[in-house]
């Protein structure tokens, strides 16, 4: 028997099987039969289940994706599905498989003999520890709640709402996940001057430049680097687009010069600094959420780009 001919609740139970929206999507585009039973009454639920199947868990992420300084962030909401909200999901789901693909080699950078993939249950946890971490950085790193305010009582008290929500098993998990974008931010995104000195040694074992770090100043005079194009705010420039005629090949010219010597760049400007002041550095651009991060790791691999980002957020908090 064709498949095109088997019956109406065995093909409902094939959508319900897929385990992406895209599989759903292409599934409903091989023959009309498909799509009218794709378009049916059943069309949410299915996109829904594959939603969850890809992008899940949904409980956590809609927290994430219906927050809003009207209600305290520990108050769990219920919303329905809809299409406009599987296209939210959609979007920062992928942010969460790209953190999924990097933590094996951050989670294991220095034993990576025990490198491997991850399982899908844990990359589902990791997704929720992802959207968990996405959640208090959106609660609690904006203008709403400045550096001073920490140590107040009801701050602490609505923090620590949140934290109540989640069993300590889980919360470890978030932990681990913190540490791994602390990986990123330290050894990508603004790397210390050690970090600098190291990858270039070991890229030119035989060069004899000494790299001119700036260990006098605690900010650097400002870098004539364009600034990096910022997709998270609604002000923004784009520099980018008429200074170089591709991102995909701006980034692929200076990922590779960024530790190769050029005669209009010092590599050694490239660092943010050693010990005590890359610490705090660390600790500042952590602050950032996990959409931010992935997106300098992926667009900004100078100095300049990523101070250029931070100006346009108005600093950090």
């Amino acid at each position: 028997m064709l498949f095109e001919h088997v019956a109406t609740e065995l093909v409902t139970q094939v959508y319900l099987s897929c385990t992406s929206v895209s599989d759903v999507l292409a599934l409903a585009s091989t023959c009309h039969r498909f799509r009218d039973i794709y378009t049916s009454s059943q069309k949410l639920y299915i996109l829904e289940t594959a939603a969850e199947a890809q992008f899940g868990p949904l409980e956590d992420l809609t927290q994430l994706l219906t927050h809003n300084a009207s209600q305290p962030a520990h108050i769990i909401r219920s919303v329905p599905f809809s299409i406009a909200l599987l296209q939210q999901i959609v979007q920062a789901g992928r942010i969460a498989e790209k953190w999924c693909d990097i933590y094996p080699f951050k989670k294991w950078k220095y034993n990576f003999e025990l490198r491997r993939l991850l399982t899908t249950e844990e990359r589902r946890r990791l997704r929720r520890a992802v959207y968990r971490l996405w959640l208090y950085s959106r609660a609690f790193h904006n203008r709403e709640h400045p550096r001073e305010f920490r140590s107040m009582k009801l701050v602490i008290q609505k923090r620590a709402g949140l934290l109540h929500n989640w069993s300590t098993l889980e919360l470890a998990e978030v932990a681990d996940v913190h540490n791994v974008m602390r990986e990123v931010v330290h050894s990508n995104i603004c790397p210390s001057n050690g970090t600098i000195a190291r990858k270039f040694k070991k890229r030119y074992p035989d060069n004899d430049h000494h790299l001119l770090f700036n260990i006098h100043l605690n900010y650097p005079p400002p870098s004539h680097a364009p600034p990096a194009y910022n997709p998270f705010t609604s002000q923004y420039t784009n520099t980018l687009s008429s200074h170089f005629n591709s991102t995909s090949t701006y980034n692929s010219r200076h990922t590779a010069s960024k530790y190769s010597l050029h005669p209009n760049h010092e590599v050694g400007a490239e660092g943010w600094g050693d010990d005590i002041p890359h610490y705090y550095v660390v600790e500042d651009m952590l602050k950032l959420d996990p959409e931010q991060l992935m997106w300098l790791k992926e667009n900004a691999p100078l100095k300049g780009m990523v101070e250029g980002y931070v100006r346009e957020l108005g600093g950090l908090v």
